[in-house]
């Protein structure tokens, strides 16, 4: 364990998570990265966390908007399950500082990673899951993370991704569309990081990052519309 990261046994993580573990060990590899160990990390309880996550909010929108068609509950579940909203969850448990980061990856601010917060988020769902092996358990301790933020999404569409409404946006006015390109990609899969440009007639070239191609795209999309908009 790196020096300053607390434990994964830390009763108040357990208590913020809301889940004691019969088998600790489980919280443990949670919370481990790929920059540890190769054969012993999160990924395979991300790749669970991920499919029950999107199970659970699915089932939530379903029995909470009725008359809602697919179309919406779909933008629905895309907000409350991608990685800016997992990226909140995970502040709002304080993962940051029990993460288990290689010594490169804690010194260049993996603590702080969204990216890596989300996939966390994830990961302590899956070992939920294999821990009591009741998705009913599962069920109520991750829509209780998900308080804070259930009751201030409603089916607009403004859930659509920013991409789409800018695209939207500017088709309304027949005007060109946007032309995303990488101009930088720093450091190594899977943790690289990407600097997209967007190019749009009659506009400043602006740019976005993110932790991929498509968060970046998505983020400069974002801040077009937001200029559009004003």
């Amino acid at each position: 364990m790196i020096k300053g990261q607390s434990k994964p046994s830390d009763m108040h993580l357990v208590s913020r998570i809301g889940y004691q573990f019969k088998q600790p060990e489980l919280l443990r590899l949670a919370l481990t990265h790929r920059s540890v160990s190769h054969k012993s990390n999160y990924e395979r309880l991300e790749f669970l966390g991920d499919s029950l996550l999107g199970m659970i909010i699915a089932h939530y929108l379903y029995q909470a908007y009725p008359h809602e068609n697919e179309g919406r509950l779909t933008r629905m579940r895309a907000t409350l399950v991608r990685q800016e909203a997992l990226g909140k969850i995970a502040n709002d448990l304080k993962l940051g500082p029990c993460l288990i980061l290689s010594t490169g990856e804690l010194k260049s601010g993996g603590h702080h990673r969204e990216s890596i917060l989300a996939d966390t988020v994830e990961a302590i769902i899956g070992a939920i899951y294999v821990d009591c092996n009741d998705l009913k358990i599962l069920q109520e301790i991750v829509l209780k993370w998900y308080v804070p933020y259930l009751d201030h999404i409603e089916p607009t569409d403004q859930l659509k991704d920013p991409k789409s409404r800018l695209q939207e946006y500017l088709q309304a006015r027949k005007k060109p569309l946007p032309v995303y390109d990488v101009v930088d990609i720093q450091g190594d899969a899977p943790n690289q990081h990407f600097k997209v440009e967007c190019i749009i007639e009659g506009l400043p070239v602006l740019y976005g990052e993110g932790s991929s191609r498509r968060f970046a795209e998505q983020a400069v999309a974002a801040d077009i519309l937001k200029q559009l908009e004003q």
